[in-house]
């Protein structure tokens, strides 16, 4: 890397070249030219926004324009190099610098970036949209995107996803940290949505009991998407990123590579991912599968956690509640419960001839991975009715959970919001004041935005 003079902003920039390690260094000069190309073309504003957020690893705001406006002439260009390829930043955050060298971790980070955004460029552009019309074109190229950022690993199962917010207690934080130290000292690895909170204290936790158990070669996986990175920039634990194309790409990640999954507690995003993976384990085809799905927090959480399980009673039935268990206060059950569970996933797919590494057998129907773009006409009819079956129901109930995400942390959607005012959900009154009381909640406890007040983004019609 070759350190240049900082700019004269309010805020302290380098101007830097890195060449990148690892997956960028070998490549064909045809391969480098259309990394370029693409680079250079409609991904560049992408490019530069997912760069600047891993860059800014480590920040406290969950505003995605923050460190746009804190670094508006920030730029990255890709450039062609024999068999490589060099990365410029120009006016770049002084903190991913120690002493003129870019941070080791971020740069990592900053590599995976621009491997992952000029892989969507590259193998999954419009000339290959017709292979993303179908349920299994969409699976494969999941395992596409996992399998060239280096996410699957043939190795007994250890992976497990855990769900949670990013803005939540300093006491809920503290016990993410213990679960992750419990798993931890158990050879467990850790998958997150890679932010910060609920999504960094279990990392952070599993880091110290690795280190004791002198564990080495551990991962601590983060999986984003585009329109989340710039609100929920990586933590500086996370040691392998991948970024998928959208929220429904990102959740079937989650749950193809996952070994078992923990839910902390959380905002929207959490719900939504609860949802999502319920109204998938309630089809009669996964029935069978086994897949641990612990609810958990410490002891002044067990409020949050007895509506969440009303709600999904009441929407879903008893059906649903009999996939998951709740554990209160007790962090070393939770690491006990859940490599029980792992064990009898690997005896699962050792019987099945199913793979350790990505969860093949699993059937996750089209409705699911569609994208599902949060406008406030889709809003507004989404189908909310008791009497529905119970996955059709849940997977209009986790859109809806999405779209409150988007206008809370997504720039486009908040741009729809500030133009037309809060989406409007609608369905039945019973359903509806049980959605209108969980959101209220999650707005009285502060699990909406890390700080200032929240204005909400949504309307519920009863």
């Amino acid at each position: 890397m070759e350190q240049g003079n900082k700019a004269a902003t309010a805020l302290p920039v380098v101007d830097a070249r890195i060449y990148p390690r690892g997956g960028l260094d070998v490549l064909s000069r045809a391969e480098v030219a259309r990394l370029r190309d693409a680079s250079a073309g409609g991904m560049h504003e992408l490019l530069r926004r997912c760069a600047l957020a891993v860059l800014t690893s480590g920040s406290a705001s969950d505003d995605p324009r923050a460190a746009r406006d804190l670094y508006p002439d920030f730029d990255i260009q890709v450039t062609q190099q024999d068999r490589g390829v060099r990365i410029d930043l120009n006016k770049a955050p002084a903190m991913a610098f120690v002493d003129g060298e870019i941070i080791r971790g971020v740069a990592e980070l900053l590599f995976a970036v621009v491997r992952d955004l000029a892989y969507m460029a590259i193998e999954l552009g419009p000339q290959y949209a017709a292979d993303l019309e179908s349920g299994e074109g969409i699976t494969n190229a999941v395992f596409g995107l996992l399998r060239n950022a280096r996410i699957l690993h043939p190795s007994d199962p250890n992976l497990v996803v855990c769900w949670g917010g990013h803005s939540i207690s300093r006491d809920e934080y503290l016990y993410t940290k213990q679960v992750g130290y419990e798993l931890g000292l158990r050879g467990l690895d850790i998958c997150t949505g890679c932010g910060p909170g609920a999504m960094k204290g279990p990392m952070k936790g599993a880091t110290i009991a690795h280190a004791k158990q002198r564990r080495t070669n551990t991962r601590y996986i983060g999986v984003t998407e585009p329109g989340i990175i710039a609100a929920e920039s990586p933590n500086p634990i996370v040691n392998h990123l991948v970024i998928m194309p959208d929220i429904e790409k990102r959740l079937e990640a989650f749950v193809r590579i996952g070994h078992g999954i923990i839910v902390f507690p959380g905002g929207v995003g959490t719900a939504e991912e609860i949802l999502y993976l319920l109204g998938i384990l309630l089809r009669e085809e996964n029935a069978h599968l086994p897949l641990p799905l612990i609810l958990t927090g410490p002891t002044i959480a067990a409020p949050y956690f007895e509506q969440i399980d009303r709600f999904i009673r009441l929407t879903l039935g008893d059906a649903a509640a009999s996939r998951y268990e709740i554990i209160v206060g007790d962090p070393v059950e939770v690491a006990r419960r859940m490599t029980r569970g792992i064990k009898q996933v690997r005896e699962y797919r050792i019987a099945q001839r199913d793979s350790f590494y990505f969860n093949w057998s699993i059937t996750i129907p089209e409705e699911y991975q569609r994208p599902f773009v949060p406008t406030h006409e889709a809003m507004a009819s989404l189908d909310l009715h008791q009497g529905r079956p119970a996955p059709a129901l849940a997977a209009d109930l986790r859109r809806a959970f999405s779209g409150i995400v988007a206008g809370n942390v997504k720039e486009e959607s908040m741009q729809r919001i500030e133009a037309n005012g809060p989406f409007e959900i609608h369905g039945d009154a019973e359903m509806m004041q049980a959605l209108d009381a969980l959101l209220r909640a999650f707005v009285e406890q502060r699990r909406m935005k890390i700080a200032g007040d929240y204005k909400p983004c949504y309307r519920v019609v009863t």
